[in-house]
């Protein structure tokens, strides 16, 4: 019974920092894994004896990663005039990733006596936006900043996790190594398409008074099932949210017909309520069990800030030649390059024998906290410069137009 009103407290707590996140301009995450190693210093303070938790924090990230990506698909517009768009966030995910991963792996190759594809390994965590940080905290940013933002994050969860499992996975890089993943993602996109058309019939026919949570069970998965073959699985929920999210763009087609669009389209509305509720409720449980599972040692740990603030920088000077590249205005979005939830899924994921020293625990929470707080501190100065902008507009509105006034009179 403790727990279970522990539990809605917490979370009750967690949906306060969501709903006034707007107006505090304060990440959510910085304040769920306040939250959770509060409830961590008071359970040792109290003597309060809790089991280990640590075996469910990848459980809950996969799930967790999954609504996120499904989530961010579903919000995203699919034509010919996001063509520009999604081009420049294409550019965005994929250069810097290559880029950061490379340099950070030859890097620590330098400063270790791992082999260059472990250190490759390591540095892939460090190199991926988290969407599960970004997306929620772009809320009062413009339409088109913030559908950039959907879609270079996730796009960097999927080129991400990809890469990883690419370098992780494979003992040898030759031709033979690149035939088989262009032969994986040939795979995963067939999956995709055809999985995709069964659920969107599912969702359409199944009359039952449950039928959201099977889908998304279904969806989960076909994911894990994809995952347990190295398949790259989130090319299927992207694949998955965007076409279902976006069957406008096919209501010209004479087989859509069968589907009904204009029911499908009401039931995608409300399938995407569920997804955005339950989203919430996995992110909030991860990264409040994350900060469950912090030490304090392991924030303030000096062997690892120096490590912590050139891995930082890095980002964000990578960041600001890929936006001035892209033509893109640097602020606000350059302060929105955020690591999370992908970066602890990855860096859980390396088998411990191939961990290079530097990176551990405490570099991957010092580069989280660091990045978020960045973010928090950029996102603040630009919502106070522009507010200052509007301000001084209206003032020069009114001079203008007591000045008119008084040329009539």
């Amino acid at each position: 019974m403790t727990i279970i009103i522990t539990l809605c407290i917490l979370l009750l707590i967690a949906y306060l920092f969501d709903l006034t996140a707007s107006w505090t301009k304060i990440p959510s995450v910085i304040l769920l894994l306040l939250l959770g190693w509060i409830v961590r210093e008071v359970t040792f303070f109290f003597d309060i004896n809790v089991p280990d938790l640590s075996a469910t924090l990848p459980i809950l990230g996969t799930i967790g990663l999954i609504l996120i990506v499904l989530e961010g698909a579903l919000e995203l517009e699919l034509n010919r005039s996001k063509i520009g768009l999604i081009k420049k966030s294409v550019f965005g995910a994929l250069l810097p990733l290559m880029v950061l991963a490379f340099s950070l792996g030859y890097v620590l190759y330098y400063y270790s006596e791992n082999s260059f594809k472990d250190c490759l390994s390591n540095a892939i965590p460090f190199c991926v936006i988290s969407s599960a940080i970004a997306i929620p905290s772009v809320r009062n940013l413009t339409s088109s900043q913030k559908e950039f933002t959907i879609y270079e994050s996730s796009l960097s969860d999927i080129f991400g996790v990809i890469f990883f499992n690419f370098v992780a996975y494979n003992t040898a890089f030759g031709v033979e190594t690149f035939g088989y993943f262009s032969l994986e993602i040939l795979i995963i996109i067939t999956i995709s398409f055809i999985a995709t058309f069964l659920l969107s019939f599912l969702l359409n026919k199944i009359d039952h008074h449950i039928k959201f949570v099977p889908i998304i069970l279904l969806v989960i998965l076909i994911y894990e099932i994809s995952k347990i073959f190295h398949l790259p699985a989130l090319i299927f929920i992207l694949v998955f949210g965007l076409a279902i999210g976006n069957l406008d763009e096919i209501r010209h087609l004479k087989w859509t017909e069968r589907f009904r669009l204009d029911l499908l389209n009401k039931e995608v509305a409300k399938f995407k309520e569920l997804t955005i509720e339950a989203t919430f409720l996995v992110r909030a449980l991860f990264f409040m069990l994350f900060g469950y599972l912090i030490k304090t040692s392991e924030i303030i740990n000096p062997n690892t800030i120096l490590w912590a603030v050139g891995i930082v920088l890095a980002i964000y000077a990578l960041r600001a030649i890929q936006l001035y590249a892209s033509k893109i205005p640097l602020f606000p979005l350059l302060f929105v390059a955020p690591r999370g939830l992908i970066t602890i899924l990855l860096f859980l994921s390396i088998n411990p024998d191939h961990t290079v020293v530097f990176v551990n625990k405490s570099l991957i929470i010092q580069v989280i906290l660091l990045t978020a707080f960045t973010m928090m501190i950029g996102l603040m100065g630009t919502e106070k410069h522009r507010e200052i902008i509007i301000k001084e507009k209206i003032k020069a509105k009114h001079s203008n137009e007591e000045y008119e006034s008084e040329e009539t009179l």
